[in-house]
């Protein structure tokens, strides 16, 4: 049984007592203030992980072992995700636990942020494989453990009527993070500790901006929390789809989704250099301008379709359009053969992605079990966007076809990510309680 009294990220306390009944009480409107500060925290966390996913540990990796860069990539991400799997429900239920005097969101939203950044700096000095990966393992816990209680503290501190707006809001967030990321690479190529160091250090004062602007955040109460240990932990990975089905196909909705969004995002870089024939420094050029296509749409699909969620009262269409648009993206991938159609591919992922993150939030929030744990099932529900990040690498050398000169074929890749799309929208259309 977890008995600390210290603070690292902050205290834990457990207690027998059976937890009340829950009324899930609606929070009171979030103030401007508190809405830009979530924005800016996500931004910041998602610029410290999307650039290297997006360019920098290829590069890295590409450094480090050239000759074998696709499988050493598959290494590295997989071990990264399934640190990622494990920090969303193991310190998102720490988190709901927490009875610091500072809160149960701020102390792992700054931790979190902390330990991630020691991993990018790790990433960044690396002089091997092993140690590369060491420290993409711990920059993947630490952000994700940010991650899981930003979400949590928007079902913590924003109301029904706002989620859609804010979701919206939130939704811009991975788009201007991958732009400015990707467009500060390629002045940082020449550096490698400032190519990890700079969104690192941008990352966590962003999230301490939020710290401090958290001030409604209070901790755990200790007589209300059941006990925990190990066992509590394990159960903490699962839930009942019997008693909560809508969960469940939310979760298995996105699954699939985010799967079909890593077979574009993880082996873009390479794709522009093995099928498009660019060098390593032409192909962060070329992914910085599709991410700039990439924003401009994602920004207006994911304001326009979080305000429209918001006005109509619906949740699921739009999640359901979003996971076909970016079926359709796959498609349009699958047949690129020119940085024309892999821009034209990018600007209707873009599409999709900006809608799918404006109202998945929203939607997911709308169907947690229990809302006094909402870091716990906003933590198991993250393992549903960081399995798939661990899954596409292990299972992409099955779809990958090598040729002669040693560069790769995606099509199939793309072709399994767009059936994975279209089932993530079958699984959302079988949502009840939300409409």
């Amino acid at each position: 049984m977890v008995r600390s009294d210290s603070a690292a990220p902050g205290r834990i306390a457990p207690s027998p007592a059976p937890l009340p009944e829950d009324r899930h009480p609606e929070p009171e409107a979030a103030s401007p203030g508190l809405v830009a500060a979530l924005v800016l925290a996500q931004y910041g966390a998602f610029l410290a992980l999307l650039t290297p996913v997006a360019v920098s540990v290829s590069l890295r990796v590409t450094q480090l072992a050239p000759h074998d860069k696709t499988t050493t990539l598959s290494l590295v991400l997989g071990v990264g995700s399934l640190f990622a799997l494990i920090s969303n429900p193991l310190t998102g239920a720490l988190s709901d636990r927490t009875t610091s005097r500072f809160g149960k969101r701020r102390p792992w939203l700054l931790g979190g942020m902390v330990t991630g950044t020691i991993g990018l700096a790790t990433v960044g000095a690396a002089g091997n494989i092993a140690l590369l990966t060491a420290g993409w393992a711990l920059t993947q816990f630490g952000i994700h453990a940010t991650l899981a209680s930003l979400s949590a503290a928007i079902a913590d501190f924003v109301p029904d009527r706002q989620r859609g707006k804010v979701s919206g809001a939130l939704g811009l967030t991975p788009n201007l993070a991958m732009l400015t990321g990707v467009y500060g690479a390629t002045q940082l190529t020449h550096d490698n500790l400032l190519l990890f160091g700079v969104p690192a250090v941008i990352g966590l004062a962003a999230v301490s901006v939020l710290v401090i602007v958290l001030r409604r955040d209070t901790p755990a109460v200790r007589e209300e929390l059941p006990p925990f240990g190990l066992a509590e932990f394990g159960r903490s990975f699962w839930f009942d789809p019997r008693k909560n089905p809508d969960f469940a196909w939310n979760f298995l909705g996105r699954f699939l989704v985010f799967i079909g969004m890593a077979c574009v995002t993880s082996y873009q870089l390479f794709f522009v250099t093995d099928q498009l024939g660019r060098t390593p420094e032409e192909a962060v050029s070329v992914i910085a301008t599709s991410t700039l296509a990439l924003t401009g749409v994602g920004v207006v699909c994911s304001l326009s379709g979080g305000w429209i969620s918001d006005r109509i009262r619906r949740r699921k269409p739009f999640v359901a359009a979003a996971s076909v648009v970016l079926a359709l993206s796959l498609g349009v991938l699958y047949t690129a053969r020119s940085e024309a159609g892999f821009y034209l591919a990018i600007g209707v992922y873009a599409c999709g992605f900006g809608l799918y993150m404006a109202v998945d939030v929203a939607l997911a929030v709308s169907v947690l079990p229990d809302r006094r744990r909402a870091a716990k099932d906003m933590g198991v529900l993250n393992i549903a966007n960081a399995l798939p990040q661990s899954l596409v690498p292990m299972v992409a050398p099955l779809f990958l076809t090598l040729n002669p000169d040693g560069g790769s074929e995606f099509g199939k890749l793309y072709l399994f990510g767009a059936v994975c799309c279209i089932g993530g929208a079958l699984a959302v259309a079988r949502i009840r309680t939300v409409r």
